[in-house]
């Protein structure tokens, strides 16, 4: 793979190195099983493959000593599930980024807290950016769009009965990406499963991200054989010098970070140093996709020059993968070839992308998350949704539209003045996807949420942080939940997050 692609791969990701920090005091040990002999576990429909006890490390991710389990579901879904031998009586699920094609956890570091936690392929074998395990396979279509995470959970939960000799008293899902729109799809239609969801900036409306993905790739990639960036790292650093510039203070301070792009209107006839070609691209770029923007939101102004940020995403790198030139082409060409048309030969180049929703009508069922979560707050559960403003790949604005549909059904969903609130949204200037880029990026959700479902104290002020690659701390802020904003005190450090309140 492309140099480029493997950078997506971690940002896809968003392990809990980075993004899902915790901070829960070690877990006593706990009474458990033998681990070597969960394969002769029987279970429907399921068979263990393998299970291998782990002891302490001192060095990598994954410190405390723990049972892991790998096993498979029905035909192909394959899942990996860590026990700890220290356990906390909690369950925790993590997400998986992209495509998947792979067993992954994005909670996985969870287990270093006590946690029992587990992660799948949901279904198929290939890389994140590949869709061609699709064509003409129903079955697997279902599992990826929310199927397999719900068997996942039932499987896991039942292996950890089995092990400890007693059930879970907590049940959680964290996720990223697609692994947030997982935790949207569970909250949804297996109300059941989890207590509490956190979803990272969630690939929602799977439809209306592909259509956005496909009007973007027409607009900088307008010929089919000529995959040269139309812009240059130095080009989309200067992009976002002058986006900055124009933006940066409308908030009342000048920080280096846009706090709401859509209060600032970005004059693209102002850009200095762009050709014709380019302002009209970048006016396309920004514009919300179908007639009247009806389809999807546009992509708001910030995060142009950085690292994984447009390049990547949008305007491509110069670094080909087998799925295109940038990241947005992979996904938007490769979902309409074997998710919606089973045609490999498929062109975007010819595709009115105002018929999308009709063109995946039948897709939208299965992979698009509904607003509607009655029967998840009728139990008691939480929900928090994250999602940072300068977001290369998923537009937060499709986030604030999945919030606002939820008030819209439900205004109590997060009023901070009754106890059946449980559903809060959480904005991130200047952070990318899944985290990376100038605006502190490092929360700890997972604190959170459990502490959201077990003391009901609802999250209205979590501080984030931004660190240096030394480890130190750059800067830190007040996340606020949505509509709230941080806003600055008016004296003493822009990096100190004492000096914001949240209003």
């Amino acid at each position: 793979m492309a140099r480029h692609g493997s950078r997506a791969i971690a940002c896809l990701l968003a392990s809990g190195l980075g993004v899902f920090v915790a901070g829960a005091a070690a877990p006593a040990p706990a009474q458990h099983g033998e681990c070597s002999q969960l394969p002769m576990l029987q279970l429907p429909d399921v068979e263990i493959t393998a299970a291998t006890a782990v002891p302490t490390s001192a060095t990598g991710a994954l410190r405390v000593a723990h049972c892991r389990v790998d096993g498979r579901i029905g035909t192909e879904i394959r899942f990996r599930l860590l026990l700890p031998d220290a356990w906390n009586h909690r369950f925790l699920m993590g997400g998986c980024g992209g495509f998947c094609g792979a067993v992954q956890d994005q909670a996985a570091i969870s287990l270093n807290d006590g946690f029992a936690t587990v992660g799948t392929d949901t279904g198929h074998s290939g890389t994140q950016i590949d869709a061609s395990w699709a064509q003409d396979d129903l079955e697997r279509r279902l599992d990826y769009g929310y199927l397999a995470v719900h068997r996942t959970a039932v499987v896991a939960k039942a292996i950890i009965s089995s092990y400890y000799g007693a059930r879970s008293e907590r049940s959680y899902f964290i996720g990223c990406s697609n692994g947030g729109r997982q935790a949207l799809m569970e909250a949804q239609r297996f109300p059941d499963d989890f207590d509490g969801v956190v979803a990272g900036a969630p690939a929602l409306d799977f439809v209306g991200i592909a259509a956005q993905f496909i009007k973007d790739a027409q607009a900088v990639f307008p010929h089919s054989t000529v995959r040269t960036p139309m812009f240059t790292p130095a080009t989309l650093r200067s992009i976002e010098a002058q986006v900055l510039e124009q933006c940066d203070a409308i908030d009342g301070v000048k920080d280096g970070l846009i706090e709401d792009p859509r209060k600032c209107t970005v004059n693209l006839d102002e850009i200095a140093g762009l050709t014709a070609a380019q302002r009209d691209a970048l006016k396309r770029v920004y514009a919300a996709t179908g007639p009247d923007g009806s389809i999807y939101p546009g992509q708001p102004p910030g995060g142009e020059g950085a690292d994984d940020g447009w390049a990547m995403w949008i305007t491509g790198t110069g670094q080909e993968t087998p799925q295109g030139p940038s990241l947005r082409y992979a996904f938007g060409t490769q979902f309409f070839k074997y998710l919606v048309f089973n045609d490999p030969s498929w062109d975007y180049l010819r595709y009115d992308v105002s018929r999308a929703r009709k063109d995946a009508a039948l897709t939208q069922t299965f992979m698009n998350a509904d607003a509607y979560l009655d029967a998840f707050k009728a139990k008691g559960h939480k929900a928090i949704m994250w999602h940072g403003w300068s977001d290369p790949a998923l537009t937060a604005l499709a986030s604030i539209g999945y919030y606002e549909r939820v008030k819209a059904h439900d205004a109590a969903a997060d009023r901070t003045s009754t106890s059946d609130t449980y559903f809060r949204l959480f904005l991130l200037p200047g952070v990318l996807h899944c985290g990376g880029g100038p605006g502190p990026d490092i929360a700890d959700w997972q604190s959170a949420i459990v502490d959201w479902v077990e003391k009901g104290t609802a999250p209205d002020r979590i501080v984030a942080r931004k660190v240096n690659e030394d480890g130190t701390t750059a800067r830190t802020r007040p996340l606020c939940p949505y509509p709230q904003r941080a806003v600055y005190s008016g004296s003493g450090s822009v990096d100190d997050e004492r000096n914001f309140a949240c209003r």
